[in-house]
């Protein structure tokens, strides 16, 4: 038997007087949930309060994915090349350091970005064919040019940290390439 015990259930068929009258909760193995969060930390984020409110979402973020025990895989595009923070490790205090210390700099390497994360996820998914995998992208989506978007084949939301009172609106067209849902960031902070 595996699980624990299921007291109620137990109880309501009496006394339990030998090991089989003994009721357990089954154990179920749901899917891992694996969340891929690609950060934008070029030095256009800077703007208009941009990063720093994406920070505050990013820091909810966290501490859902660790309730929900769920994994994180933490990508970060700023300067020249994307880095990783973490690939696949459950959600931990620690993240909250990285958090605090970012900034933004540098250029936009987010074609790269995409471009390591669609591999990445690729060989994640051959190892782990059950896991849930969601895609989370935060960028201001103000790159210069972009032809071929490489396919992330998992749900995704994009959500556009451009601030200002000129918007170049590429954020959305970004996500409606990639095939992820849109929300501007002043949605999600407004409520």
């Amino acid at each position: 038997m595996s699980g624990s015990i299921n007291w109620p259930g137990t109880l309501l068929n009496g006394r339990p007087r030998q090991r089989d009258d003994v009721l357990f909760h089954l154990r179920t193995r749901s899917p891992h949930e694996l969340w891929l969060v690609i950060v934008d930390a070029s030095a256009s984020t800077r703007r208009h309060q941009a990063l720093s409110d994406a920070k505050g979402l990013l820091a909810q973020l966290f501490d859902d994915a660790y309730r929900q025990r769920a994994r994180l895989a933490l990508l970060t595009a700023s300067g020249h090349v994307p880095r990783w923070q973490v690939q696949g490790l459950k959600a931990s205090a620690g993240l909250r350091d990285w958090l605090d210390g970012l900034g933004a700099g540098g250029g936009t390497p987010m074609l790269a970005a995409l471009g390591e994360a669609g591999r990445w996820l690729v060989a994640r998914q051959k190892r782990f064919p059950a896991e849930q995998q969601r895609l989370l992208l935060v960028t201001d989506g103000r790159l210069k040019e972009w032809s071929a978007l490489p396919a992330l084949d998992c749900p995704g939301l994009l959500i556009d940290i451009e601030r200002g009172p000129i918007r170049l609106g590429r954020a959305k067209v970004l996500a409606a390439q990639l095939q992820v849902d849109y929300r501007h960031i002043d949605e999600l902070i407004s409520g």
